[in-house]
């Protein structure tokens, strides 16, 4: 159902939607009501997807929907639809693939005008209330559109079935490559995206030109190597966004992105997905690497987190990039604002906060500065600076603060899962088992599991998969047989509600045509979109392989297995430019060359040497419970076992070392 906006409570669990409530634009919640209305009075639909942090949202929101005149068009001339894209992820991954086609590029606010059915014909992104700098005003716009409705129907028409063509081509783009005829070289493509990564490389950090977006997956894709090259690859960038704007140094976390490419100013709004993603990969390369002020880094993250965004249902999605009306208003300083704030402090440590922290006269926005780390300052505060630091976070609680959208979205809790178990240590192991038991309570009833607490909108497949692999986190982290079962009931619903075609078996292997992004019962699509190019967050079909095949190791399950085999078969074309499917490279790595380690019985050195290390395309099974590979098996040896073939157990970390070594080294 999509009544109007202001008539669905439901729908205003959105912080977004609830943004636009006051709008005079009529706006309609995404659905089969909004679009039988565009039916029956003959309009066409003009469909606005961003989400509550976007700072251009608000801009538009302001410029343009606030304006009465804007409004007046809008109802009379269009059916307005309004959608957070953080809800549906389905319809933004639709329509955005209609505006890069488009325009070759996209963003957000989505702007996009479509035919009653859905349909789109014109696509593009942000347009301000004027003509300027090469972009058209939007309300010109709408008056054209509405011209053309009126006037020109067929080629508007003609338009949206060339664009529907398209469109079905791009989002559904496994449909249309030729499954893998040969056996992969993976190891080949893994050596050819470090090579893609090293080359792309520099001395910033970053692995192209602004804006700057973080690439968690990127990161750790260079894990594996050991050269020079890749270590400094990795290092420059994990220093670099450590250091400088990107992240928050008077409260935690990691901003959205860097607007230069120095990673010194970002674009302020903080998501849950970015700092879950990004708090593990900094722990992990702690481990890699040896690097503890990393794995600081890490757990600062995880405990803004807990500060900012704990909410009674989960973890909120997300910190605007706004407050008080201003971008970044409440993160930036001038030198004069750290001296009123220090007052009665001496001179020499007030100077010793602004050279720490780089604030400025000069500044780095509009004469304020992003508080980043000078050049050989350590990333944890010195002891005689912590007072100041802690009266600085102490003035800028009392500025402003920025919105906090409350809706929990399943995926990026499951990530957040994840990086609470890669800490390895308490009280974050209780903090992640909490949360997913937490989850099962607020995001499931019946056979449903829902994409928020609000329990509108069906999980993604992403939400599934991704809550699926978090869950094989907790079987490895404790051995309990609990975390499994969960996983394996994950596993069956993503591939009742998600999967399309024949379900692949051990004697039917190349069967079935992958995982849709939307539930089965979610029919207010034009077409059931397939997310499958890796971005800032995995795609659904990397984290439908890499959680089927790691259940399958887990399990010891040949049928589950051909099932992940067979979604890597779907994809190999792109391995081609691994670059776009960074993440699913990985996920292959355990559907065709995964490795399983066995150590029964309780906890022992074993086990925590183990969990210390950052093992890749590894399952380790652990503790006393039904999973097939402890079975009949001593206590406190180690199996090393791939292809269903084990090594002669070891007792030593020395001899696991070695042992793991060699099954890794299969190509």
């Amino acid at each position: 159902m999509s009544p109007r906006l202001r008539d669905d409570p439901v729908a205003l669990g959105s912080l977004y939607l609830r943004q636009h409530l006051d709008n005079p634009v009529a706006w309609w919640a995404w659905g089969e009501d909004a679009l039988a209305e565009a039916r029956r009075l003959d309009r066409p639909v003009f469909l606005s997807v961003g989400y509550a942090a976007c700072h251009w949202c608000h801009v538009m929101a302001h410029e343009s929907f606030e304006d009465p005149e804007v409004a007046r068009v809008l109802n009379e001339r269009f059916v307005p639809i309004k959608v957070d894209r953080e809800e549906r992820p389905d319809v933004d991954a639709l329509y955005m693939a209609a505006v890069q086609l488009s325009s070759g590029h996209g963003g957000w606010p989505m702007s996009v005008f479509t035919l009653p059915d859905g349909r789109p014909f014109l696509a593009g992104t942000y347009y301000p209330p004027r003509d300027r700098a090469g972009l058209v005003g939007f309300p010109r716009l709408l008056a054209a559109v509405a011209d053309a409705w009126g006037e020109q129907r067929p080629l508007v028409e003609a338009q949206a079935a060339e664009l529907a063509d398209a469109l079905e081509r791009e989002v559904r783009l496994t449909d249309h490559l030729a499954p893998a005829s040969r056996p992969l070289d993976l190891a080949g493509v893994r050596r050819r995206l470090r090579d893609a990564l090293v080359e792309r490389a520099d001395a910033d950090g970053g692995f192209g030109p602004a804006p700057r977006f973080p690439r968690p997956s990127y990161l750790r894709a260079l894990f594996e190597f050991d050269d020079g090259p890749s270590r400094v690859a990795l290092s420059d960038a994990l220093e670099a966004m450590a250091r400088r704007g990107l992240y928050d140094h008077l409260d935690g976390g990691f901003a959205r992105y860097s607007v230069d490419a120095t990673w010194r100013v970002p674009h302020f709004e903080k998501m849950l997905s970015d700092q879950a993603l990004l708090a593990r990969c900094y722990l992990e390369a702690a481990r890699v690497v040896g690097r503890a002020s990393w794995r600081e880094v890490g757990l600062a993250t995880l405990d803004f987190v807990e500060r900012a965004l704990r909410t009674p249902s989960g973890y909120a999605a997300a910190l605007d990039a706004d407050a008080g009306g201003a971008e970044g208003g409440h993160v930036t300083w001038t030198p004069e604002e750290v001296r009123d704030a220090l007052a009665g402090e001496s001179a020499a440590l007030v100077e010793a906060v602004l050279r720490r922290y780089t604030i400025t006269a000069a500044g780095d926005l509009e004469g304020r500065s992003v508080p980043r780390l000078a050049e050989g300052e350590p990333f944890a505060t010195p002891p005689h600076l912590c007072g100041a630091l802690s009266r600085l976070a102490e003035v800028r609680g009392r500025r402003v603060q920025p919105a906090r959208d409350d809706k929990v979205v399943l995926e990026w809790n499951a990530y957040l899962a994840q990086a609470l178990l890669a800490a390895g240590s308490e009280p974050y192991l209780t903090r992640a088992l909490g949360l997913l038991d937490g989850l099962e309570a607020t995001h499931h009833g019946g056979d449903r599991w829902w994409r928020t607490q609000h329990r509108r909108v069906a999980a993604t497949a992403a939400d599934l998969a991704a809550l699926a692999d978090a869950h094989l986190d907790a079987f490895v982290a404790t051995g309990d047989d609990r975390w499994r079962d969960r996983a394996r009931a994950l596993a069956e619903t993503l591939l009742e509600r998600h999967w399309e075609g024949s379900r692949p078996h051990a004697l039917a292997p190349d069967v079935g045509d992958g995982v849709a992004t939307p539930d089965r019962e979610t029919l207010d699509l034009v077409t059931r979109p397939k997310d499958i190019l890796d971005g800032a967050t995995p795609s659904a079909h990397a984290l439908a392989t890499r959680a089927l095949a790691r259940l399958a190791l887990v399990d010891a399950d040949p049928d589950r297995l051909v099932v992940a085999q067979r979604l890597v078969a779907l994809g190999a074309a792109l391995f081609e430019h691994p670059l776009a499917v960074p993440d699913l490279v990985e996920a292959a790595g355990f559907a065709l060359q995964g490795v399983e380690v066995a150590v029964p019985g309780a906890e022992g050195p074993l086990a925590r040497h183990l969990r210390s290390r950052v093992v890749p395309r590894t399952v380790v099974i652990t503790g006393e419970g039904g999973s097939p590979l402890l079975a009949g098996r001593r206590a406190g040896l180690a199996y090393v076992c791939r292809a269903g073939v084990c090594g002669a157990p070891v007792s030593d970390e020395t001899a696991l070392d070695a042992a793991l070594d060699e099954a890794l080294a299969w190509r």
